[in-house]
């Protein structure tokens, strides 16, 4: 499993907001992470990615633990996540916020930067990124934003924008954190071909939304939370027909 989460546990103070949570991501999949408003989701998401560290438990990406490093540690190991909220440098371009997501640039190298005999390779380089990132762009439909500033950009387009420097980090593992919220519908249908998209090509998906009918049709396997436990996991159908889970939507008690 290219990541596998054991017994996590995360508290603030006296709040206990993940309790003991434990799943695996299937190579090549749609997962969906669903649950109520506070059922542990976002910090399940934090303690993965490296935002937080949880108390208890282990992270492992294709069998490595991970848990505790930072996040720019995890990304470098192939686990790469975005955000509700896009968080795309506006006022850089779309081409220049693309430029900055590829790791390790030879240019990052002041003395490669600078030095006669590494110049060339570094502008050789460099024009990789720069095609890479048009292919990029051309794969989302939005290379004819390139030169717009990027807090131009809809919700939408910067939900677009975010996935695709996503994608430039080589990541093994997606986390898509709310990626539909705030996107209008032909958006909407959009993003979710490309999802579609790259899963075919063998990317690995973890995706939280609240949108629940959205991750039924979408997702092979469902991870449902509530009061920060794992409740049930399974097929959509399974999932969708499991007694709990509507309790805990519908705010009834869960046994």
């Amino acid at each position: 499993m290219p990541l596998r989460v054991e017994n996590l546990t995360k508290r603030f103070g006296g709040i206990t907001a993940v309790d003991g949570a434990a799943f695996e991501v299937e190579a090549g999949s749609l997962t969906g992470l669903i649950g109520p408003n506070g059922a542990g989701k976002s910090t399940t998401f934090n303690c993965v990615t490296g935002v937080h560290e949880p108390d208890v438990g282990t992270v492992r990406l294709k069998g490595e633990a991970i848990t505790g490093l930072p996040p720019h540690e995890v990304a470098h190991r192939g686990l790469v996540r975005t955000f509700q909220i896009a968080r795309e440098l506006g006022e850089m371009t779309v081409m220049e916020n693309m430029m900055l997501a590829p790791m390790h640039q030879r240019g990052e190298s002041l003395w490669r930067s600078v030095l006669p005999f590494t110049r060339g390779d570094v502008m050789e380089r460099e024009q990789e990124v720069l095609d890479r990132c048009w292919n990029t762009l051309e794969f989302f439909d939005i290379d004819h934003l390139a030169n717009e500033y990027a807090q131009t950009l809809s919700g939408g387009q910067r939900k677009l924008l975010e996935l695709a420097r996503a994608l430039l980090t080589d990541p093994d593992v997606l986390l898509l954190d709310e990626p539909f919220a705030g996107v209008n519908p032909s958006l909407e249908e959009r993003l979710l071909e490309h999802v579609h998209d790259l899963r075919d090509q063998g990317y690995t998906f973890l995706i939280v939304e609240h949108d629940m009918d959205l991750i039924m049709q979408n997702c092979e396997r469902v991870i449902v939370m509530h009061q920060g436990e794992i409740l049930t996991e399974g097929p959509p159908e399974a999932v969708k027909s499991d007694e709990r889970v509507l309790e805990a939507y519908l705010g009834g008690e869960v046994e």
